[in-house]
């Protein structure tokens, strides 16, 4: 058994390190897909004369890439390291509700009415995102603290041996 474990571990190590590389590959080339794909888009809108659209659409797409940037950084991580870290997946649900907050704030300039349902759910859910990121930001110091106060325990006790 043990000989298996051996050989066997090793292989499926490699293997790991493969599949994280190969979808690192794909979302690199879908991020610079996608920012191809939005310069023509504002392109295109800015011809139409859409300039406020164009623009919005710009930081959409932009925000976006940011996240898969991210998330290529974190598979790049995990695949070097072998270990899952929580603080790059704040950081994308944090752009995530950013990106979020900035398309409903876009859709709702065009009919501000206090009375309006429509308007009041967005202001809803702008308020719920904003409380969001702020438990997203709370917990990502957090988890940035722990993780000091380990490595410095860890620390300490390699220097006591």
């Amino acid at each position: 058994m043990d000989l298996v474990n051996r050989r066997l571990t090793p292989l499926l190590e490699r293997s790991e390190t493969t599949i994280y590389i190969a979808t690192a590959l794909i979302l690199v080339g879908a991020a610079g897909a996608l920012l191809i794909l939005a310069l023509a888009e504002t392109v295109q809108r800015v011809s139409a004369g859409d300039h406020m659209g164009a623009l919005l659409n710009l930081l959409d797409r932009a925000l976006l890439v940011l996240m898969l940037a991210e998330i290529i950084y974190t598979v790049r991580r995990i695949a070097r390291t072998h270990r899952l870290e929580a603080e790059p997946f704040f950081i994308v649900a944090i752009i995530a509700a950013i990106r979020r907050m900035l398309v409903i704030t876009a859709e709702s300039t065009a009919h501000v009415n206090m009375q309006d349902p429509t308007f009041q759910a967005a202001l809803a859910e702008l308020g719920l995102l904003a409380l969001i990121i702020l438990a997203l930001a709370g917990s990502m110091r957090i988890v940035r603290r722990v993780e000091r106060e380990d490595d410095g325990a860890a620390k300490e006790e390699t220097d006591e041996r």
